[in-house]
């Protein structure tokens, strides 16, 4: 993925494909955390799903004409005056109906039932006891059975709508599985997305299986030939220019652009001084010699460094680098004889972090480099054929184009590059410090054999400097530190937990063989409360 674009058009949310699969499941958000994990519990059961936030739930609705619905939960009260709403099309459609926290309480709300709010919040770890059979239920939760969930809700339902019954109950949430069997609707209190509610991915499965009836057989293989039909369709004769980052997200997406439309691409690689140790070749090497597709090398380090300098603030480095990212471009469309599309390796959690799920202005994170539109001086379109993915299907999708797997199985890398793991003013000479000790880091994770157990490793060049002692010298140099995570799809993280003999290692090598840095320390944070990446 290349740098963040200029700020221009915004794209629209939820991400949506242009040919439909025949059976796919709409998600309601409402606003939690953690919905874009119920996307992934579906999709894991074989079956296509979007999100769509609840303010744009009405058109997903008569867009994708889904099978079967999920609400999800949210952090509003269905008490307060401007509480979000289930549209009524969705509740008079006769679909299958999932209803997860706040969206149990809005089904009740507003379809007869009552919710309170609640005296406490029952929050954590609970466990539910199964009183009654259910479809959700099949071959996977029996009568009397006590089973582990997650709770996280104030409000409660306290009265039921006609046609529910209770089939699961838990001291804090009498209510917290009903079911109307006639109408297909199951909701419940608990989580069922998170991993600390074992049997959730079940659920949903015995959701979209047995009470939508679908056959779970969306795969990548077909979302590949779905996607090269939608290409053809969208680009027609028009020529495409691709930016190459060296990261898995771009070269994805070329390779299934080329395999569409073939000569009507030319990728772009700008490399910007900001890549990994040795990354430029690696990708022009794959490229041009593995897949003979069209490449433009631009190496302009120098403009991207000189901007660069005396700029401190990640937000206005994130810009920088994504204005001058779209300079580039347009000179090399110039170049090439013009170009009507602009090729993008955006991803499903880009566009889910960069909009609010009510459809208008949010508290930005941080700016996410492939979300932010075009200026409408390039009078370009984009083409982003990976946007419904995440990242572990992006790597599926890449597998069965047949890249390589020691280029797709490589770690996530930001389109702003190093620039973002040198908090503070970004230098040549830092870039070239923090490149070495980034190097030396991942080869004793590939020579632990770690290096596929994690998600994402890379080191921080930070802007402190601390006291040493090397030889009989003092030394006054730079704090390095080192970050390693576990995930699925980045948008939640844990840290891995190398021993103390790996991290002792790994930081006398580093203090050792560069020059710069004199102390090594490691990153403990999980995501939330922080994000991967430092900036």
């Amino acid at each position: 993925m290349h740098p963040r674009l200029a700020s221009g058009q915004r794209h629209a949310y939820p991400p949506t494909m242009t040919i439909q699969p025949s059976d796919s499941i709409l998600i309601v958000d409402f606003g939690s955390q953690v919905t874009q994990l119920i996307a992934r519990r579906v999709r894991e059961a074989g079956v296509y799903s979007e999100i769509a936030p609840f303010s744009h739930a009405a058109a997903a609705f008569q867009r994708m004409q889904p099978k079967g619905i999920i609400l999800s939960g949210g952090p509003a009260s269905v008490l307060d005056e401007d509480g979000p709403r289930i549209p009524q099309e969705i509740l008079d459609s006769g679909l299958p109906i999932m209803a997860i926290c706040y969206g149990q309480q809005a089904l009740m709300h507003q379809t007869g039932g009552e919710v309170l709010r609640g005296d406490s919040g029952e929050f954590g770890r609970a466990f539910i006891e199964i009183s009654d059979r259910c479809a959700l239920f099949d071959g996977l939760w029996a009568t009397g059975e006590t089973h582990q969930v997650w709770m996280s809700h104030g409000d409660k339902v306290t009265a039921l709508a006609p046609g529910f019954r209770v089939v699961a109950s838990s001291p804090g949430a009498p209510f917290a599985v009903v079911a109307n069997d006639e109408k297909r609707i199951y909701a419940m209190q608990f989580h069922p997305e998170v991993v600390h509610t074992p049997d959730g991915g079940k659920l949903y499965k015995n959701f979209v299986r047995h009470v939508c009836g679908l056959a779970g057989d969306w795969t990548m293989a077909e979302f590949r030939k779905t996607k090269i039909e939608e290409i053809r369709k969208q680009v027609g004769k028009g020529r495409v220019i691709c930016g190459l980052s060296g990261g898995v997200d771009s070269a994805v997406a070329a390779v299934l652009i080329h395999e569409a439309i073939g000569e009507q691409l030319t990728c772009v690689f700008v490399d910007h001084g900001l890549m990994r140790l040795g990354e430029a070749d690696q990708v022009v090497s794959l490229f041009r010699g593995h897949y003979n597709i069209p490449l433009v090398h631009k190496d302009v380090s120098a403009l991207f460094l000189n901007g660069l300098a005396g700029v401190t603030d990640p937000e206005a480095k994130r810009k920088f680098i994504g204005k001058t990212f779209i300079d580039v471009f347009e000179e090399e469309a110039r170049q090439i004889g013009g170009a009507d599309f602009l090729a993008q390796g955006t991803l499903y959690p880009d566009v889910i972090e960069s909009v609010s799920f009510t459809g208008g202005p949010s508290v930005t994170i941080k700016s996410h480099h492939n979300v932010g539109g075009l200026p409408e001086r390039m009078n370009m379109q984009l083409v982003e054929p990976l946007r419904e993915l995440f990242k572990d299907e992006v790597r599926e999708l890449g597998r069965e184009l047949g890249l390589p797997d020691i280029f797709v199985g490589r770690h996530p890398f930001p389109g702003p590059g190093l620039a973002i793991r040198i908090p503070g003013e970004v230098t040549r000479e830092r870039c070239d410090v923090l490149r070495k000790a980034d190097a030396v880091y991942l080869e004793e994770i590939r020579n632990a054999g770690l290096y596929d157990a994690i998600w994402q490793a890379f080191a921080v060049l930070l802007p402190v400097k601390t006291v040493g002692v090397m030889g009989d010298g003092r030394t006054y140099d730079n704090v390095c530190a080192l970050r390693a995570v576990t995930s699925t799809d980045g948008m939640t993280a844990d840290i891995y937990p190398f021993d103390a003999a790996f991290l002792s290692r790994v930081a006398t090598r580093i203090i050792n063989e560069v020059k710069g840095i004199n102390r090594v320390v490691y990153d403990y944070t999980s995501k939330p409360p922080g994000t991967i990446e430092w900036e």
